[in-house]
């Protein structure tokens, strides 16, 4: 798998560590680009491509952490 172009969904499954279907479904809804090949429409995920998506997650998780700071609570500390 480590210098192969495209990859199956299974193995984008498996670099992410989610399911099968959750992989799925991030191709589906079109936040994880694939295109569909031979004769029995099996998706492929260029490399490159699942790269992209690792770092746009990244550049949402470090917006998302901007915009909501984590503030532990008087109680916590307790």
């Amino acid at each position: 798998m480590s210098g192969e172009r495209f990859l199956t969904l299974a193995d984008v499954a498996e670099v992410l560590n989610i399911s099968a279907s959750q992989t799925y479904a991030l191709v589906r809804s079109g936040e994880l680009e694939a295109i569909k090949i031979g004769g029995r429409g099996q998706w492929r995920v260029e490399r490159t491509k699942l790269e992209s998506y690792i770092a746009r997650m990244y550049d949402q998780t470090r917006a998302f952490v901007a915009d909501h700071p984590f503030i532990e609570s008087a109680d916590a500390i307790e």
